[in-house]
């Protein structure tokens, strides 16, 4: 399936690892245009030390989504070196997990502006732009904790919640404009945070993190945790034309862990 992606422009945030970096690889390969966005110049360079060859050098851009100038510089960094964004993929920021015992008022607003703020700070510096010519898609990686109660995830689930209904909000507002605007709801995935999370309930519980892991997986459907290129296959569809009658959708991607509607 030719996903018409080849020479677009693609914003990444949150490209230097996980998620964020398997999207901007994908991109690459269907011969996009990438711009990957992170805080850290040294992560930024890892990442781009191992980028596969593509049709495009890949642009890397230092910025703290978290604040509104930063992501205002990022999209006119982007937009100068590669041209007007075409798409749109947020996976910045990650909300700290917490024992409930741990929370306070700090946790909460801190998990606001790692989640919440990093992704609505970059879609209000595209928005308008893609409005002006009447094309543009958005892709939130959002996270399943939005929907599930998750004692250790609270602050991060809140966030998740507001981005979701952010998300379907902003796609019908703006689709009469040209712009669609998907999320994705991952499950546990292999990244850095599923350690995390599991570091932060073994201390809970007292159990090794291994047969956490191990019990985590058993309770799927599917057997296993999924993987950041497996979210990004998504994203890639998401972003194409081939979803051109896709919006306003968040797509669960849990390994089957929530069976509902």
């Amino acid at each position: 399936m030719d996903l018409g992606l080849t020479d677009r422009v693609v914003v990444v945030t949150g490209a230097s690892k996980g998620i964020g970096r398997a999207c901007a690889e994908a991109f690459a390969r269907e011969g996009a245009r990438v711009a990957l966005v992170a805080r850290s110049r040294a992560n930024l360079d890892a990442a781009l030390a191992g980028f596969p060859a593509g049709r495009h050098a890949p642009l890397a851009i230092v910025a703290d989504l978290t604040r509104v100038a930063d992501a205002q510089a990022m999209a006119d960094a982007a937009e100068r070196a590669l041209g007007p964004i075409d798409v749109l993929v947020n996976s910045a920021g990650a909300a700290r997990r917490y024992a409930p015992d741990e929370l306070d008022a700090a946790a909460w607003h801190a998990a606001m502006d790692a989640k919440y703020f990093s992704y609505i700070h970059p879609i209000d510096a595209v928005l308008r732009r893609m409005v002006a010519r009447g094309r543009g898609a958005i892709v939130n990686v959002i996270g399943a904790g939005g929907k599930v109660a998750n004692p250790v995830h609270l602050p991060g689930g809140a966030a998740n919640a507001a981005l979701m209904l952010a998300t379907v909000g902003l796609a019908s507002a703006f689709g009469p404009k040209g712009v669609r605007i998907n999320g994705i709801n991952p499950g546990a995935t292999l990244t850095d945070r599923v350690q995390e999370g599991l570091a932060v309930e073994a201390r809970m519980t007292g159990l090794p993190a291994a047969e956490l892991k191990a019990r985590g997986e058993a309770k799927l459907p599917l057997r296993r945790y999924g993987t950041p290129e497996e979210v990004a296959r998504v994203a890639l569809f998401l972003a194409s034309d081939q979803a051109s009658y896709v919006t306003g959708a968040i797509v669960p991607m849990d390994g089957g862990a929530a069976a509902v509607i």
